[in-house]
């Protein structure tokens, strides 16, 4: 026999999931434009495709569809996609926060070079930081943040051997981003500028000697095959942003705004799952482990990182790359960070100094 808590509770249940089908028919019919990150990353090969392929389309049952294409397929330069999406190409646009730090420093301060060497710290000084972010991106883009999610660690892949940071000293090495150049110039080396795509015949030329990006990503793009040597040195976490357009948005009438916000939020919820899965799935796959389940196996050699090294990487990030990106960001961008990112990871920018 049923209880009353037992038939409450069938209840309940029926009337949420009736809820749920009138909440998606009563949604517009709406067909959007969407621009992804880039295909080789496991946020848009795993999350992103998903989300608007099938997760889109079947949450709002039939009503919300999407053309959706990954950045490296649409033509567009990673720095390029938030001046798009302003001038109104799209309505949804995704990328690497710290691409628009060219437009404003403000964007690379929660993944500055080795602020965060574990994933549960990433999270936390970017959500310590969102809000910042989020003013700066509708106030210049005109593009509202609905989300922002990570790939695994940004490290050194080279196709020299090397045993460790001192050997940087004169090597060529690809970054992509202003506080990753500091850390280079530092150490003695020469950064070079190159979009993602462009990595592999760069190192196949010896246009550069090593390259930094994520342990999945490049592992994904085939590195392996034009690398030998892994070096685990973290310089950040590539932290990525999903945007929608201001425009876009206030069309969408509030029912459909109500939807895209609780989608977006599950969104930047399974992007940080997806990525703390591939931390450890691409150090199986780089070094030909099982289980290897997003990557391919490759025979890398690891590089280890000595404890001179990581006190010389703390002392790098504490008195040059805070310092100099204090200096790009102002006094009191430096000032909001320390109360905000910085008792996050225990560090402070010293503001005398800028």
């Amino acid at each position: 026999m049923k209880t009353a808590w037992t038939r409450a509770l069938g209840a309940t249940v029926i009337a949420l999931a009736l809820a749920a089908v009138t909440s998606a028919q009563d949604l517009p019919a709406l067909k959007v434009k969407a621009i992804g990150l880039n295909s080789n990353t496991v946020a848009s090969d795993i999350d992103e495709k998903t989300f608007w392929t099938k997760t889109i389309p079947e949450a709002s049952k039939g009503r919300i569809s999407a053309d959706f294409v990954p950045i490296d397929q649409s033509g567009i330069k990673d720095f390029q996609i938030a001046r798009i999406s302003k001038l109104g190409a799209t309505d949804f646009a995704a990328g690497d926060i710290s691409k628009l730090a060219g437009d404003d420093p403000v964007f690379e301060g929660c993944d500055l070079a080795g602020l965060a060497l574990d994933i549960r710290t990433a999270r936390k000084a970017c959500e310590a930081w969102k809000p910042v972010m989020a003013k700066v991106l509708e106030e210049k883009f005109g593009t509202k943040l609905l989300a922002i999610g990570t790939n695994p660690p940004q490290v050194f892949w080279c196709r020299v051997p090397l045993s460790g940071v001192a050997d940087l000293r004169g090597k060529k090495v690809r970054v992509f981003n202003k506080t990753m150049t500091d850390f280079i110039n530092a150490v003695g080396g020469t950064t070079v500028s190159l979009p993602f795509g462009e990595v592999v015949p760069a190192l196949q030329r010896g246009v550069v000697d090593c390259a930094v990006t994520g342990t999945l990503s490049g592992n994904t793009a085939g590195w392996p095959e034009v690398t030998t040597h892994l070096y685990p040195l973290y310089m950040g976490w590539s932290i990525n942003y999903q945007s929608v357009t201001l425009p876009s948005w206030q069309k969408f009438d509030a029912k459909a705004r109500d939807f895209f916000v609780d989608q977006f939020r599950k969104l930047e919820d399974t992007m940080w799952k997806t990525g703390t899965a591939a931390v450890a799935d691409a150090e199986n796959c780089n070094f030909g482990k099982d289980p290897c389940k997003m990557g391919k196996k490759a025979k890398m050699t690891l590089v280890q990182v000595s404890d001179s090294d990581k006190k010389r990487h703390r002392e790098l990030m504490e008195n040059v790359v805070l310092t100099n990106w204090g200096k790009r960001c102002g006094r009191e961008c430096a000032q909001r960070w320390n109360d905000t990112v910085g008792k996050v990871v225990n560090l402070r920018i010293p503001v005398d100094k800028i």
